[in-house]
């Protein structure tokens, strides 16, 4: 068949807009793509709001009312995170300035460390033990190199507080309109591809809800109960420890890094029974919760296999970032539905 010139003129023209909307939008997309994965995974919460207060016909409220929590879960440990930090520097400051003055000798907790603990602490008084070593190594930090970074990380932070807002925008018109926007996706793609492209997209939706089922909320957890134990064996800040360990426990076998570094804290201040105690706890916890529970969470309800779950979440990271967390395996998801739908064609 014969594509007439007209027809070839419409569909060189619909490319060419779509690679422009694509390039004025490229800068936004990473944030809008959240937008979608926190509306995929929240819709049946929205959808039970909204059908609670169908009646009085308030669908754009229930889409404010749930965004701005999302937002407020997600700001408020963000800001409490933040003052914590700008309280470590100032006190951080003031050490820096009584360091200058009077040197900063090498604590005994320190030197008390076994193997290691003499070497550390000539280390630490060659570099803080006295006033000109302090000055010394001040320099060798180069202030003005430090002051750079410091506006480079102010200039990140606006950024992302930017990204949030964004995605936090696009959040809200996707609860207020998605459903419109769904049965539209659908129906493209029931007309490029037929019933099963909608089995694919149905099959994608399904792969990110798990994958965040298995990622964010078992990191939570994981970080929950590993704040639980940082905080009977005595460690400060046991909520941000906490939180960072959550954070890195949506990365498989990350969370074993944070816990490795809290149990050595206790070991070099001489609680040797504690370090050992929350190292065993915490391995107890992320092995459970990344051997036997993720697998459960993320394969079971979309049928695929935990090593391809494991290599679409490094790969996604390793390609898109931490969109890739949730990337990685819905597309692997789909390929692996692909697949199992070409050997059952085959084999028919």
């Amino acid at each position: 068949m014969t594509i007439q010139p007209e027809a070839r003129a419409r569909l060189l023209g619909g490319f060419l807009l779509l690679a422009l909307g694509a390039w004025i939008l490229h800068t936004f997309l990473g944030f809008l793509f959240w937008g979608l994965v926190l509306a995929l995974t929240t819709w049946p919460v929205y959808r039970r709001l909204k059908n609670w207060l169908d009646a009085r016909n308030r669908h754009a409220w229930v889409a404010v009312v749930l965004t701005l929590m999302i937002g407020a879960i997600i700001l408020v440990p963000l800001i409490y995170g933040l003052t914590k930090i700008i309280d470590e520097a100032q006190s951080l400051a003031k050490i820096l300035v009584g360091a200058q003055n009077a040197g900063l000798p090498a604590p005994d907790w320190l030197q008390a460390t076994p193997l290691v603990g003499a070497w550390l602490a000539e280390l630490w008084n060659s570099s803080l033990g006295s006033p000109d070593a302090v000055n010394e190594t001040l320099h060798l930090l180069q202030t003005e190199t430090a002051l750079a970074h410091t506006k480079d990380l102010a200039s990140q932070i606006l950024r992302r507080a930017f990204g949030l807002f964004v995605t936090l925008l696009s959040l809200f018109f996707l609860y207020r309109d998605g459903e419109i926007l769904g049965h539209q996706v659908l129906g493209g793609f029931r007309k490029l591809f037929g019933d099963i492209g909608v089995r694919y997209a149905e099959h994608a939706v399904a792969a990110v809800r798990a994958t965040v089922s298995g990622l964010v909320l078992l990191g939570l957890g994981e970080g929950l109960l590993l704040g639980v134990g940082y905080a009977v064996t005595g460690l400060s800040h046991p909520a941000m420890l906490a939180a960072v360990t959550g954070v890195f426990a949506m990365i498989p076998f990350a969370a074993k890094l944070v816990l490795a570094v809290c149990s050595l804290v206790l070991v070099a201040s001489g609680q040797v029974a504690a370090g050992a105690g929350l190292f065993i706890f915490g391995i107890i916890v992320i092995l459970v919760a990344e051997n036997y529970v993720r697998p459960i969470l993320i394969g079971g309800s979309i049928k695929l296999p935990f090593l391809w779950t494991l290599l679409g979440i490094f790969g996604g990271l390793e390609n898109f970032g931490l969109i890739g967390l949730f990337l990685g395996p819905t597309v692997m998801a789909v390929v692996l539905s692909i697949w199992r739908d070409s050997l059952e064609e085959v084999g028919g």
